[in-house]
């Protein structure tokens, strides 16, 4: 097979990507129809027993998760060294030594696995206490956490794995507080962030909400490129602000999310006999509740992608009318797809399953057409 760097490097990060789900709908469904479900749910029972009668379904549902998930995890641990270590030390990607990676993916590993029984005592507290309108509880919970971790996530979360800083070149602070102007966006922080010491990429991106709002820019971005086009990178961000796209991705993240919920529990309630479950609450059909949840995730992946992508490609457009400079987009474009070994023209699969950017070679067809109608354009 005639491969480019950069399209062999996807290529083994999706296989590894889909091998890893893979291994965790097996899992699921293993635990499920081998009774190994109902032998951690009575475990899970007998330990949580001497609790308050009101609190044992959601421990025991706690206890259900933190068993399944550091199963889930340890059969998981090739992959995640290959495709979070391995893979990214092969093709010069990363910079971090084995002992600083082992120390952010356990890092990592806690909070997940924190989430995960987080998330299972909400939902069977639900089941517990309102089990005809279950999924709605759960779901209100699951929106109001994803808007609280879209709220943290500059302040609380990113910082716990990255380091940042108030822009210290002032000459291009100024600059780019100048386009924010421009752009008619209230001032918003910029900081820079700490990359270089974990990677070789560059990035920039919109993140918080309300009053944590920011934007962040790699100290590689910063180190290595030109100021024009910073700016354009900067104008594409800011794009996401003007048009409110955290907003419209968490609405989009709550209607796949209140979607799959609605569907667990249509399944849940068809497979309570089948699956010899007590009942709708019963800790063992945690099974039924997740793999609904995946399915319905996935057959919406390739709308969420698509809606994704015009987000990015109406911020593309904002930095071109913004900055007036495609010229430089252009070269920005090319130097971060070389720096990030982003796929120029991946596949028409690849695109739907995976992308939530458009691929380069869009994005440079689009920068073309937008200087082809401004030439066309009757001047002033």
């Amino acid at each position: 097979m005639n491969e480019d760097k950069a399209t062999r490097y996807h290529r083994l990060r999706r296989r590894a990507v889909t091998l890893g789900v893979t291994w965790r709908v097996l899992l699921l469904a293993g635990l499920l129809f081998s009774g190994l479900s109902h032998t951690i749910r009575d475990a899970s029972e007998a330990l949580t027993a001497p609790a308050p009668v009101w609190l044992r379904l959601p421990l025991a549902a706690c206890a259900w998760a933190l068993a399944a998930a550091l199963v889930h995890d340890i059969g998981a641990l090739p992959l995640s060294v290959y495709g979070g270590f391995t893979l990214d030390r092969r093709y010069g990607l990363s910079r971090q030594s084995a002992a600083e990676w082992w120390k952010d993916h356990v890092r990592a590993s806690g909070v997940g696995l924190a989430l995960a029984m987080f998330a299972a005592m909400w939902v069977y507290a639900a089941l517990a206490i309102w089990p005809a309108r279950w999924w709605i509880a759960a779901w209100g919970g699951a929106v109001g956490a994803g808007v609280a971790a879209a709220w943290a996530a500059p302040v609380l979360l990113l910082p716990r794995f990255y380091h940042f800083v108030p822009l210290e070149n002032e000459v291009l602070r100024r600059r780019l507080l100048a386009l924010a102007d421009k752009a008619h966006v209230p001032a918003l922080g910029i900081f820079e962030w700490r990359l270089s010491d974990r990677t070789s990429r560059t990035n920039a991106a919109l993140t918080g909400i309300a009053r944590t709002r920011r934007i962040i820019v790699s100290d590689t971005l910063v180190a290595d490129y030109p100021p024009e086009e910073i700016e354009v990178i900067l104008a594409h961000e800011l794009a996401h602000h003007v048009h409110h796209d955290i907003w419209r991705g968490l609405a989009v993240e709550g209607l796949v999310t209140g979607a799959g919920l609605w569907f667990a529990d249509a399944l849940l309630r068809l497979a309570v006999v089948p699956l010899g479950l007590r009942g709708l609450s019963d800790v063992a059909g945690i099974p039924v509740i997740v793999l609904s949840t995946m399915a319905v995730s996935f057959f919406a992946l390739p709308a969420v992608n698509a809606l994704s992508r015009a987000h990015e490609r109406r911020a593309d457009r904002f930095a071109l009318d913004t900055t007036r400079n495609a010229e430089a987009f252009i070269s920005a474009m090319r130097r971060l797809g070389a720096r990030n070994l982003a796929e120029e023209t991946p596949a028409w699969a690849a695109r739907v399953l995976f992308c939530t950017h458009p691929p380069i070679s869009d994005r440079l067809a689009l920068a073309r057409a937008w200087t082809a109608e401004e030439g066309r354009r009757p001047q002033d």
